[in-house]
């Protein structure tokens, strides 16, 4: 295991730990963050060791009382690593390692609260009548996580606009997050939830839910996926436009997480039914192809000329 001065055998012992965790359960993600620099990598894989531990509690089988008094539990531990008040021998190995990245880099916790404050919508089993309502949950479960990861990847000196970078991190983790609700629309109808604004699913006939391998009786369901396929695209585009006010590497794992869901957005518009039969997913080989695409920065240059071109 490489080692760092400043990092104790304790905290590199976490990491580790965050790191198996990330690997195990968030194939997508771990391709992404493996572009970066040890230490941001370590950090980046103590976030989602963390988000990974609240998102378990909303998804398991836990009776509601019990989950959400695990969620104040992990809210109170959230507020020991923010007051630095989590030590080194400490038994908790995810608080460890996001007590040391919080100390090593400018991360606003707070994210992390908002993260509770959605998955306790899950836990309440609350449903979205428009798209500004769903929007609410999508900034607490994942743009909170876009601007966390910002304050790991920081932005490059003298970069234009950076003062709108964390709206583009958290517009970027909006198209992740309802390319995710397209994806999982028939898991998430077989377990009893439904992301997708009601008003979206009246429109197109769809308000009877998902719990077949088929579209509703007499629906517009492709109709559904194309509309929804739209507004993702739209804030992939606004998101991107973080890309050039990141360094190399950062830049290059932001590209490959979001291009990863692209592709995911391009197989869900190709065939809307196949998300109603099962998983849509990349191949490692089509994944390897969008991470050397992010390291060459041709996203980020593609987004670069846009803006010139829209400037002159």
């Amino acid at each position: 295991m490489e080692s760092e001065p400043h990092a104790s055998p304790p905290v590199l012992a976490a990491y580790s730990y965050c790191e198996a965790v990330t690997g195990r359960q968030a194939r997508n993600f771990a391709y992404g963050i493996r572009l970066l620099p040890t230490p941001q990598r370590r950090a980046m894989s103590a976030l989602y060791a963390f988000s990974r531990r609240v998102d378990d509690i909303g998804d398991g089988a836990l009776a509601h009382d019990v989950k959400v008094a695990r969620m104040e539990e992990t809210r109170a531990l959230l507020t020991r690593i923010r007051e630095g008040e989590v030590d080194e021998d400490d038994i908790d190995p995810v608080a460890v390692a996001l007590t040391h990245a919080a100390g090593a880099f400018p991360i606003p916790l707070g994210g992390l609260d908002e993260l509770i404050d959605g998955v306790l919508m899950d836990v309440r089993g609350e449903t979205y009548e428009t798209w500004d309502d769903l929007k609410v949950y999508c900034r607490c479960v994942a743009g909170a996580i876009g601007r966390l990861s910002l304050g790991v990847f920081g932005t490059e000196p003298g970069a234009r606009g950076v003062d709108r970078a964390p709206e583009y991190a958290d517009t970027l983790g909006l198209a992740l997050q309802l390319t995710n609700i397209l994806r999982d629309v028939r898991e998430d109808a077989v377990g009893g939830r439904t992301y997708l604004p009601a008003d979206d699913l009246a429109k197109f006939g769809c308000s009877a839910g998902f719990s077949g391998p088929r579209p509703p009786e007499g629906s517009d369901f492709a109709g559904l996926v194309h509309f929804e396929v739209r507004r993702a695209r739209a804030l992939f585009a606004e998101g991107y436009r973080l890309l050039p006010m990141l360094d190399r590497r950062s830049g290059a794992c932001v590209a490959a997480m979001a291009g990863i869901y692209r592709r995911l957005l391009d197989r869900i518009e190709r065939d809307p039914e196949a998300v109603l039969r099962g998983r849509v997913s990349l191949p490692g080989r089509e994944k390897a192809y969008v991470a050397v695409r992010g390291l060459s920065g041709l996203d980020a240059r593609h987004v670069t000329r846009r803006a010139v071109r829209r400037r002159a």
